[in-house]
């Protein structure tokens, strides 16, 4: 049997199926998109949703101007419809602020991640802003809270300390794999397809502890920043957990944990909290910070 990242095939089907289950509950109410709305853009690109959890959670307008929107995702708000969720997306809230269906995401984050994201109002520019993602002519920094704990050996790829004896910054690396039907992700052997630049900013102290039932400290949690060099799906997520710090809040790493979709109390403390680039069409500078604060 083979063991991909110390779990196997028989192990992730049933964490797999754990969530599955978990949603399913949520989705029962999904139906093809009735004849008399066909006509009705951009819904006839989607499943009708006839009922969706409502997410309380307000998003903010960093910039606009005639080309783009840059919006502060909040947590548990999908990019753009998929699954359950259709109208509690920041695409179509985004849609229906500005009346204009035209508009479409540059990138995409994680329902659970937090941040800045870009959309594109002209049909025309499009292309350009999309591919500076693919092309990863983009500057992404993300900021996470984590166990403050030393740091695990992990199971595949590499972990490389760039300033010894001190174990911050240092660069994951490992090969991340992704297949259809399973919502987690997973590091394989091979060639490593993922690099990310993790460091602990002296700055930030210890943010907070939880307390075990019997009032002890349990897990104490600090900030760290995040450069992802790639661009893989769940790779901070998943490469945190992999060398013992894991993100706080995450219900995916280590292990799949249920939780109402509604339920925001202790969302994924992970956002992106800066994103800059050379605009592809007037050729200036650009940065947008996030103001979600992490908490927890």
């Amino acid at each position: 049997m083979v063991i991909w990242g110390g779990l196997s095939q028989a192990q992730k089907i049933r964490l797999q199926s754990q969530k599955f289950r978990q949603y399913s509950r949520f989705a029962k109410h999904e139906y093809e998109l009735p004849e008399y709305a066909r006509q009705m853009p951009p819904t006839r690109h989607h499943r009708w949703v006839l009922e969706e959890p409502t997410i309380d959670a307000s998003m903010s307008i960093l910039y606009e101007d005639e080309r783009i929107i840059v919006a502060d995702k909040p947590h548990g708000l999908a990019t753009t419809p998929r699954g359950m969720w259709y109208k509690q997306t920041a695409l179509m809230k985004i849609r229906d602020m500005y009346q204009d269906e035209n508009i479409v995401p540059a990138h995409r984050l994680d329902r659970m991640t937090a941040g800045v994201v870009v959309f594109v109002r002209q049909k025309e520019v499009r292309g350009a802003y999309q591919m500076l993602f693919q092309e990863h002519k983009t500057t992404k920094v993300y900021e996470c809270l984590a166990p403050c704990a030393p740091v695990r050996s992990p199971l595949v790829g590499s972990v490389e300390f760039l300033n010894k004896p001190q174990v911050f910054p240092l660069i994951r690396r490992s090969r991340i794999i992704k297949e259809r039907g399973f919502m987690q992700a997973f590091e394989v052997c091979g060639e490593a397809n993922s690099q990310t630049l993790i460091t602990a900013p002296d700055d930030e102290a210890v943010y907070g502890i939880q307390y075990s039932r019997r009032g002890f400290p349990h897990v104490a949690y600090r900030t760290y920043r995040l450069y992802p060099l790639t661009g893989k799906t769940h790779q901070l997520r998943l490469h945190m957990s992999a060398i013992g710090l894991p993100i706080a809040g995450d219900d995916f790493y280590p292990v799949i944990t249920q939780r109402h979709p509604q339920d925001l109390d202790h969302p994924l403390q992970l956002v992106a909290r800066t994103l800059s680039f050379t605009d592809p069409i007037d050729g200036t500078y650009r940065e947008y910070v996030s103001q979600i604060p992490l908490s927890w």
